[in-house]
Order: C-alpha cells, then structure tokens, then sequence
C-alpha cells in the first residue's frame, strides 16, 4: 500500500503497487470505449442520423474499403470527443486511441476536422483548403482516404451499417492492452 503523499517520495514497492491497482482499468478499458460509444446515440447535432450511427457508418466503409483494422477502429471512434467537446473533438479522440494504435492513425484521426472542412469550411467562412497545412505528413493520403472516402459521407439513414456489436471484438483487442 503506498503512503506517500508526493509523487517524489514513494519507493519502488509503493509504485508497484499503484501500478498493479491500475490493472483492473485498464482490464475495463474495452467496455468503457463500447459505454462511451453507446452514448453517441444522445448526440445528433443537427445531423440525419446520431453520432454513434455516424461513426459505424464511418467504420463500415472503412472496414468495406480493406482498411487496417486499427483504421476501422480509428474510425468507429473519431467522434468520440463529442462527449466531452464538439469543438475540440479530434484532438480528444486522438488522444483516446494515441496510446492503442499507430502514429499514423493517431494523427488522421487529430487532424481529420481539417481534412473534412474540404467538403464544407467555405460555407462558414472558413477555408476549404485547411488539409493543405499537412501535404508534407507521410499520412496525407490516408487523412484524405478517411475524409472523403469514409467519414464525411457517412450521414446516410438508409446505408446498411454494420452494428456495434460487429466492431465489438476489435474494441477489444485493441483497448486491451496500451502500446506504451
């Protein structure tokens, strides 16, 4: 049991203990993703079909496309920032999955509002050509695949959409165990 009350001050069997105590949590992991999913049902935002009906549609396409299965995943929960903050919510997501997939999907998912803004920034004053910033990146071409391809064509009431529970041991295998 640690007794330290700074971080500073504790010793090695007090740290192995705290991070034995984190184990259960991150065992929850996959079933905190799936309630946190569940919730994007509340949110529908002006839009055809609630948020967590958008990304399934947004993972369907992905997984019909033979994305990665780390990008389908990245997919099912790009929005999943919206429980916290809509307008921040790419860099909550990316956060969220930083830990469980690569660099490069971390990164898409970070900068996909940009790349997606092709489709509508002009409309609000914005400009259309944001995604531009990140022609260099090495992930360009995957930011473009998911946002034009993927995402901002998943609004559609009527797509045959694969349910949660598909994706279910994905969310699994993924949020189990942390890269880092």
């Amino acid at each position: 049991m640690q007794t330290f009350s700074r971080m500073d001050q504790g010793t090695v069997e007090e740290w192995t203990h705290v991070f034995k105590e984190h184990q259960p949590y991150y065992n929850e992991m996959p079933n905190r993703i799936k309630t946190m999913l569940g919730q994007l049902k509340d949110i529908k935002v002006g839009f055809l079909v609630d948020q967590l009906e958008h990304c399934l549609q947004t993972a369907t396409r992905a997984e019909r496309a033979g994305a990665s299965e780390e990008m389908v995943l990245a997919s099912l929960c790009h929005d999943i920032g919206k429980l916290i903050s809509i307008p921040n919510h790419p860099a909550i997501a990316a956060e969220i999955l930083r830990p469980y997939v690569s660099d490069e999907a971390y990164w898409v998912i970070k900068t996909h509002q940009d790349f997606q803004g092709k489709h509508y920034y002009q409309l609000l004053g914005k400009n259309p050509a944001a995604r531009e910033q990140y022609r260099d990146h090495p992930g360009f071409n995957l930011g473009v695949q998911f946002a034009d391809d993927w995402d901002q064509a998943s609004f559609d009431p009527d797509y045959d959409t694969l349910p949660l529970e598909h994706f279910e041991p994905l969310i699994d295998k993924f949020f189990t165990n942390p890269k880092m």
